[in-house]
C-alpha cells in the first residue's frame, strides 16, 4: 500500500462507504478535499482502500492545534477493515506524512471503544497521552516518528 494525492473521483467516493455497527460513526458527510488536508490510499494494483487527513480535519473537540504537531485521521474502505490490513495502511499514511513534516510529532484521536485502531496505532509507536471526550489522544514523538513510519512502511509492503 502506499498513500498518494486524492483524485477528485476519488474525493466522493467515501460518501458510499458504510461501516456496520458502532463503526457507522466513521461513515463520511462530505467529499474529502485535498485543501483540507486529505489524501488517498491505494493498494498495489493502484486501487482505492482508503484515505487519510492531517491538520483541523484530523482532530476532535478538545484537542487544538499544537506547533510542530501534526495530526492524522483515517478511514479505510469498510469492506477491508477486520482483515488484518490496518497496520500496512497506517504504515502508509505514517510514511507519506513523516515524508513531508521529518520533523513533526504526530498526534491521533481515537475513539476509546476502538480497540482495533488503537492497536495499530500503538504498533506504530504511539503512546496514549490524555482524553477529549469519548476519544483517547495519541502521541508519537519526532525523532522515533520518522524511523518508525519509514520502517514500518517498507516492513508492511513486503509482507
Amino acid at each position: 500500500m502506499r498513500a498518494r494525492e486524492l483524485t477528485v473521483d476519488e474525493a466522493e467516493r467515501p460518501l458510499g462507504w458504510r461501516y456496520s455497527g458502532p463503526y457507522a460513526t466513521y461513515d463520511a458527510e462530505g467529499p474529502l478535499r485535498p485543501e483540507h488536508g486529505f489524501f488517498a490510499v491505494e493498494d498495489d494494483a493502484g486501487s482505492l482502500v482508503g484515505y487519510a487527513c492531517v491538520g483541523a480535519e484530523a482532530r476532535v473537540p478538545g484537542v487544538d492545534e499544537e506547533a510542530g504537531t501534526v495530526d492524522v485521521g483515517y478511514g479505510m474502505r469498510p469492506d477491508l477493515t477486520g482483515q488484518g490490513h490496518g497496520r500496512e495502511f497506517v504504515g502508509a499514511i505514517l510514511a507519506y506524512v513523516v515524508a513531508r513534516d521529518p520533523d513533526a510529532r504526530l498526534r491521533m484521536s481515537i475513539l476509546r471503544w476502538n480497540e482495533r485502531s488503537r492497536r495499530v496505532a500503538q504498533a506504530h509507536g504511539f503512546g496514549i497521552v490524555g482524553a477529549a471526550g469519548e476519544f483517547d489522544v495519541l502521541v508519537r514523538e519526532a525523532p522515533h516518528g520518522v524511523l518508525s513510519a519509514r520502517e514500518d512502511a517498507a516492513e508492511y509492503r513486503h509482507r
